[in-house]
């Protein structure tokens, strides 16, 4: 038979995973089972691995064109699929990773890729589809079906803002050292003490001095830039925002990013919310994030009601007190007149930085449906007197 010779064998199966990612997107499933037959019959295991993991390996180098990077490709697995699809995309990323030296990568991505612990540790391209099949015990058809919905899942991804440079291409940043690094370990002691602690009011006091201490080196970066004529400008940072309760958790960190002049947008669809910034305050953004999420999940966890709605609106409550008590941190911090100008102008920055990569904002608001939960929140956070309703920017 022609098509089923040694030397068109490959080429049918490169062909045969094409027909089936297009019959998968397209919801032709008669087509679709067609393929799955040829995938695990007649053309041949090590033509298949091959042709899977040669897909594989050219839709991640697409999508790090398009701007995703390494984390954020295997949470999108992970969020649209399964922990194995994760765990699949980890191991082609790492196959990946092989053509790039790590002084063509950025360190941003570098760390990324230690994080996720990503390592080729099969011994042959033409046999890992069927190692990893075995190693997560599946069967054959099971293995080649979670490789076609990983592809069909790559295909899918969109273009996004390009905030790290993929291996190969120039970068200019370098890791940031901006933030005072003895600034930034009395900033983390306060935060651990503030989630470990029973004590609501201390919480809140160790959480205020935290930023204290953030605005007040926000100011003197900026005095920094104007005393050395050094200039840095906005960059952008991605922060997941997992489910449950996304709109109340991107609530809390558009309300945390504000306090350190930043913006945070939402995109819905991939659970994850940009913030446009100055480096050092993306960077104390991400941790007082971090920090004040742990400490509100903490509370909510102590409620007796594990109802939705109310802890959708003790969230809520939760970040729209958070965001006043920020705020009166921060205006504690009184910059020197001379300097008002150069922070405004760094607002200003920030904001054009916002419209030029969100020109189509839309905005989100956000509504209480359960009193007792609200009530609660507010009383996690602090008694005073709070706003109902918040906006939440998103895409």
């Amino acid at each position: 038979m022609r098509r089923n010779s040694d030397e068109t064998r490959p080429q049918l199966a490169d062909e045969t995973v094409s027909q089936a990612v297009h019959a998968a997107r397209a919801g032709r499933l008669h087509e679709l089972e067609q393929c799955l037959m040829l995938l695990t019959g007649p053309l041949g295991g090590q033509q298949v691995n091959r042709a899977l993991l040669t897909a594989l390996l050219d839709e991640v180098r697409g999508c790090w064109a398009r701007g995703w990077q390494p984390a954020e490709l295997t949470r999108a697995a992970r969020r649209d699929h399964s922990a194995r699809h994760a765990r699949l995309t980890g191991d082609v990323i790492a196959a990946q990773m092989r053509a790039h030296a790590a002084a063509t990568t950025d360190h941003r991505w570098q760390a990324q890729i230690a994080d996720l612990g990503a390592t080729v540790w099969w011994k042959h391209d033409d046999l890992y589809l069927s190692a990893w099949g075995e190693r997560e015990e599946l069967p054959r058809l099971t293995t080649i079906v979670t490789a076609i919905e990983t592809l069909c899942l790559l295909t899918s991804l969109p273009p996004i803002e390009l905030i790290v440079p993929p291996p190969g291409a120039p970068s200019s940043a370098v890791p940031a050292a901006d933030l005072d690094q003895r600034t930034l370990s009395k900033v983390r002691a306060l935060l651990a003490k503030a989630e470990s602690t029973d004590f609501p009011e201390e919480a809140e006091a160790c959480t205020a001095k935290a930023q204290e201490l953030m605005a007040r080196h926000r100011i003197d970066h900026a005095l920094l830039t104007v005393t050395t004529g050094r200039r840095d400008h906005p960059a952008s940072l991605r922060v997941a925002v997992d489910s449950p309760y996304e709109a109340p958790k991107t609530l809390l960190l558009q309300v945390v990013a504000e306090a350190n002049s930043c913006r945070a947008v939402w995109t819905k669809r991939f659970g994850f919310s940009t913030l446009i910034g100055f480096p050092t305050d993306l960077n104390t953004t991400e941790i007082l994030f971090t920090s004040l999420l742990v400490q509100a999940t903490r509370a909510m966890t102590h409620e007796k009601s594990s109802a939705r709605s109310f802890r959708q609106s003790f969230l809520t409550a939760y970040a729209s007190r958070i965001g006043e008590r920020l705020t009166a941190a921060v205006d504690e911090v009184t910059p020197s007149a001379d300097l008002l100008p150069v922070l405004a102008a760094r607002d200003d920055e920030v904001r054009s930085a916002v419209d030029k990569q969100f020109p189509h904002l839309t905005h989100r608001t956000t509504t209480i449906s359960n009193r007792a939960g609200w009530l609660s929140g507010r009383a996690a956070a602090d008694r005073a007197a709070l706003h109902a309703r918040q906006e939440v920017r998103h895409t």
